[in-house]
């Protein structure tokens, strides 16, 4: 089986004029956290074509992207042949270029009306999440061979833990923490009004125990729906993931506990899936490490090398098959990008040496995106976005991922 070596981005971020989820509701909300809106984003919606056939024209084979619920069903049991139709064709492009599309079915944002039945606290959700991906499946399953049912499932119990310890907090995610805790009697009233609730459980909210298993839950029902549509599409979701070291006497069984909140209680809920999709960017030290590297835009460590450790201690513990759905560097620096490939591939090439079954590398991001309440101001992207005329800019880095051979 050939290698699945592309990039990822996820709808809200790319696509523009998400106008029915929770997420363009905060960022247009008066007291909204978001440092911008994300109005067309790169408008990936219309551009999809052109955005495919970059990839294509690179050497990449893979393309990791999101259907975004908040089109698919934008009023609760209303869904839309119009938005099917659409992914549709991306689909088709997908294809017809040669790229093999790996499907996200839950990137973060979520239709409006879920957050006001109660969101991601809501046992009812994952009812609702099954019924929505068992639709996309049944209308798109010619298509698909990989799909993931929910991104960083772990990114509310991380945000939690964030809330818990802030100043030591290194999340993997563009949140503007500091905003959230401002204005709070403000935007409780304002959310009461948009979400009928002053405490809307978004995905993105810190999550309480009974959230995460919510969480999972919705992952088995979804798998379930999918696998009774169509058996052969091989399905998992992903996970953010650090790479936890210890330095001196610091540990005391923190890194176990760290480990354990962000990967290990989880298996029991995914140990038989098709694969599991590792998301990482940084590492996580304890205590005083010997040498400290540059930070990146988001102010994490430029640390490649993570990756390798990541999926090691994955597989270690977890014996399925690995797909490295998002790995990534923020910089305007696209020769440390270029930098940041080369060792982070070296990183796979060494596991799938070792015998471990890694089917692909999905770089993030294809495009410079809406980095949620960060706005614009970080550059994920392969390939560049000017603000005003949305035209692509492809970078250096982008040709020197395709080239690679695993």
């Amino acid at each position: 089986m050939k290698f699945l070596l592309g990039a990822a981005t996820s709808a809200h971020q790319v696509e523009g004029n998400n106008v029915n989820s929770d997420c363009w509701a905060m960022e247009n909300m008066r007291y909204s956290s978001f440092a911008e809106k994300s109005g067309i984003a790169a408008d990936h919606y219309n551009r999809f074509e052109e955005d495919i056939k970059l990839m294509k024209s690179a050497g990449l084979n893979a393309y990791r992207f999101s259907i975004e619920w908040a089109r698919v069903e934008p009023e609760e049991g209303v869904f839309s042949d119009s938005e099917i139709g659409h992914y549709e064709e991306v689909l088709k492009s997908c294809i017809s270029n040669g790229i093999e599309p790996i499907v996200t079915l839950h990137h973060f944002s979520s239709p409006k009306w879920l957050i006001a039945l109660g969101g991601w606290e809501e046992e009812k959700t994952a009812e609702y999440f099954a019924r929505y991906c068992k639709f996309v499946v049944e209308k798109l399953s010619g298509y698909l061979n990989y799909v993931c049912t929910i991104n960083e499932a772990n990114m509310g119990v991380l945000i939690a833990a964030v809330a818990r310890d802030f100043e030591k907090s290194n999340l993997q995610i563009g949140l503007n923490l500091e905003e959230l805790k401002s204005r709070a009697k403000e935007a409780a009233k304002e959310n009461s009004e948009v979400f009928k609730t002053p405490n809307p459980q978004v995905f993105l909210s810190a999550r309480t125990a009974k959230g995460d298993s919510v969480i999972m839950l919705a992952h088995t029902k979804a798998k379930a729906a999918i696998k009774s549509v169509a058996p052969h599409i091989c399905v998992g979701l992903t996970l953010s993931l650090h790479d936890i070291q210890v330095y001196g006497n610091e540990n005391d069984g923190k890194a176990e506990e760290l480990w354990k909140e962000e990967f290990s209680h989880y298996i029991p809920y995914i140990k038989d899936d098709d694969f599991i999709g590792v998301q990482n960017y940084t590492r996580t030290v304890l205590g005083e490490a010997p040498e400290k590297f540059p930070l990146t835009q988001a102010g994490y460590e430029n640390y490649p090398q993570a990756l390798e450790n990541v999926i090691k201690t994955v597989y270690k513990e977890l014996k399925i098959p690995v797909i490295v759905t998002e790995n990534g560097i923020a910089t305007l620096n696209d020769d440390e990008r270029c930098d940041f490939i080369d060792r982070a591939l070296q990183g796979v090439k060494n596991c799938i040496e070792s015998g471990i079954p890694v089917l692909g590398y999905c770089h993030w991001s294809l495009l410079d995106n809406f980095e949620w309440q960060k706005g614009y101001s970080v550059n994920f992207g392969l390939v560049g976005v000017n603000r005003k005329t949305l035209k692509r800019l492809p970078k250096k880095s982008l040709f020197r991922l395709g080239k690679y051979t695993i």
